[in-house]
């Protein structure tokens, strides 16, 4: 007997083939019959027998079956403790999610050391906008090696699929302690971290994450502990990747954000290269405005072919922008001369906002060639007023502050600066985004259509209270059925499926097709979207994240049980963590 039946489904199979209507039964976590063309009741052919009957059955007809969706880059990797629904994702059709990247994990710790677990929830909180709240009251931190955090996750159950990078940050702190910001190993830290590299892809993990990018600060504002390796040691760490089976790389180096230096590429290069697995970095960011971007970035995916390896840019499909404040630790911190005066406490703060000379001076550093890609950010009368919190900011919520300035007749950052201390700098602002233009969207179909390009990079799970990018997958199908239309139905699923699975290796997902595991989304066409992201307070210790609801998603179903219906999750955790050789296999750069 069949677990479940969708009759008169139709069927987007991943492929990018074209769609077709069919009975789609399961049994025991696989697709076990798909029968095409049947309409008659349960006509389906299993074991060689008509018209096997299942213990549940639903009508699929008008209504789309994909293949679960793929995110390649979260850091789910605490939440899941707390909220094993990963929420939202998986109410947007995502039923396995990559987590440890950018060289951050909460494994392994170093037993012999307790504050080592109280520096890595400090600098998950400022690095990543985890509440400091959540991460100490949501999971348990009784784990040493990393083999012992993938075990403490299968054992609590989770509802999806999820599978994780070994953080170089955590290596390093385990094998140097607190020499580990701003020390360089000596032989034997070296061969402690090899070690525990190879530890942790024996135990299941898929493989090495790190990160070089100037944004990553600790708990204590220092550069992580990854930022002061070496070459040399990242190559050695990448050629021990190689020597396992079902293994990556994911990095971020500085021109991440921008543009790629010579001495950042060949790093990514050499990489790759040593490695022999594919690399990921997140995220290709594209704009009309700067056309070059996007060739430039993609060279080094380029260079990387002609020696051996592959380099694979992550993008985002739809905009998710992240708001901003004057009163939390953000991406207006890292503008020059803006982090000490953000930094005092919010007394001092806004006696100094309110300084005219002191404005005029944060509004030279926005302006000047060292902000960099964080120029973007000082178009002040762009921005468009979020949440407020007092009697006198009533009304601004959904406003752009320069149709505010108009009206007060003052300048848009004296505008905006005096509606954020009105409210004690706990405003939420939203920068409107530059890059919403045709030309923008042309760019983004073309990059689409690169080798070395994949879909992906919400960063759901992290900076839980300044951006909502899970929702990607839903928005993006809406996109494409009712918006824009940049690509047609099969290949956007494919882009959201087959692609990402292909690219880690994963074993029997990322299709329909029969013995594959059923992993799998229900969806109208005709309403498929995501709505507005909102924010609500249910986290361990009450802190606030943006949640955003699915819309037209009828059913998810992870390795064949339900998990979501109609936007509600049912409470089944039938998820796994998916480890390294056993449920992922060896994806040679020579293999695309």
């Amino acid at each position: 007997m069949l677990d479940h039946l969708y009759r008169r489904a139709t069927v987007v199979d991943g492929t990018g083939g074209a769609s077709y209507v069919a009975d789609v039964g399961i049994r025991e976590g696989r697709i076990a019959v798909i029968e095409r063309g049947s309409h008659g009741r349960a006509a389906v052919k299993a074991g060689g027998r008509l018209g096997e009957r299942a213990r549940t059955e639903e009508d699929a007809d008008g209504l789309v079956l994909a293949p679960g969706f793929v995110d390649p880059h979260t850091h789910y990797d605490a939440q899941l403790f707390w909220d094993p629904y990963a929420t939202p994702s998986m109410s947007h059709g995502v039923t396995t999610v990559v987590g440890g990247n950018c060289g951050f994990t909460l494994a392994p710790l170093d037993p012999a050391r307790p504050a080592d677990a109280d520096y890595t929830r400090r600098m998950m909180s400022r690095v990543e906008g985890m509440p400091l709240s959540a991460l100490e009251e949501g999971a348990p931190w009784d784990w040493s090696s990393f083999g012992d955090y993938l075990d403490a996750l299968e054992g609590g159950g989770i509802a999806v699929n999820a599978g994780f990078m070994v953080g170089h940050c955590a290596l390093r702190r385990y094998a140097m302690g607190a020499d580990a910001v701003g020390g360089t190993p000596d032989e034997a830290q070296s061969r402690r971290m090899l070690a525990l590299l190879h530890e942790a892809m024996d135990a299941g993990a898929w493989g090495l994450s790190t990160t070089q990018s100037d944004t990553h600060s600790d708990g204590a504002g220092d550069p992580v502990a990854s930022r002061h390796a070496l070459p040399g040691e990242l190559l050695a760490l990448a050629r021990a990747v190689g020597e396992h089976e079902g293994t990556q790389l994911e990095a971020i180096v500085a021109g991440c954000l921008d543009r790629f230096s010579a001495a950042e590429a060949e790093l990514l290069v050499g990489m790759t290269e040593a490695a022999r697995r594919p690399l990921n970095w997140n995220v290709l960011t594209i704009d009309s405005a700067v056309p070059g971007r996007v060739p430039h970035q993609l060279a080094a995916s380029e260079r990387a072919r002609t020696r051996g390896g592959r380099i694979v840019a992550l993008t985002m499909p739809i905009l998710t922008p992240m708001n901003m404040s004057l009163g939390t630790f953000c991406a207006l911190n890292l503008i020059p001369g803006w982090g000490a005066v953000l930094a005092l406490p919010v007394p001092e703060r806004i006696d100094r906002l309110r300084d005219p000379a002191v404005r005029a001076e944060l509004l030279r550093g926005a302006a000047s060639p060292e902000a960099g890609v964080f120029r973007r950010l000082a178009d002040f009368g762009r921005y468009v007023i979020g949440d407020t919190y007092t009697k006198e900011n009533d009304g601004l919520t959904g406003r752009v502050v320069r149709d505010i300035a108009a009206e007060r007749g003052t300048d848009p950052f004296a505008t905006l600066v005096d509606i954020c201390v009105a409210d004690e700098l706990r405003t939420v602002l939203w920068p409107m985004p530059t890059d919403d233009d045709p030309a923008s969207w042309e760019l983004r179909r073309q990059a689409w259509d690169h080798e070395d390009v994949l879909l992906g990079g919400s960063d759901a799970g992290a900076h839980l209270d300044r951006m909502c990018g899970a929702p990607y997958t839903t928005r993006f199908l809406g996109d494409c059925l009712r918006g824009r239309r940049l690509v047609p139905l099969e290949r956007a699923v494919r882009m959201l499926s087959d692609e990402p699975a292909r690219l880690f290796g994963l074993r029997g997902r990322g299709r329909i097709a029969q013995g594959w595991c059923a992993d799998l989304v229900l969806f109208d066409p005709g309403r498929i979207d995501a709505g507005a992201a909102t924010l609500v307070r249910d986290l361990p210790g009450g802190g606030a994240r943006l949640d955003a609801r699915a819309v037209g998603v009828v059913s998810v179903r992870v390795n064949g049980v339900e998990t979501v219906r109609h936007d509600v999750v049912t409470g089944a955790v039938p998820g796994r963590v998916l480890r390294s050789g056993r449920d992922t296999e060896t994806v040679g750069t020579g293999n695309f």
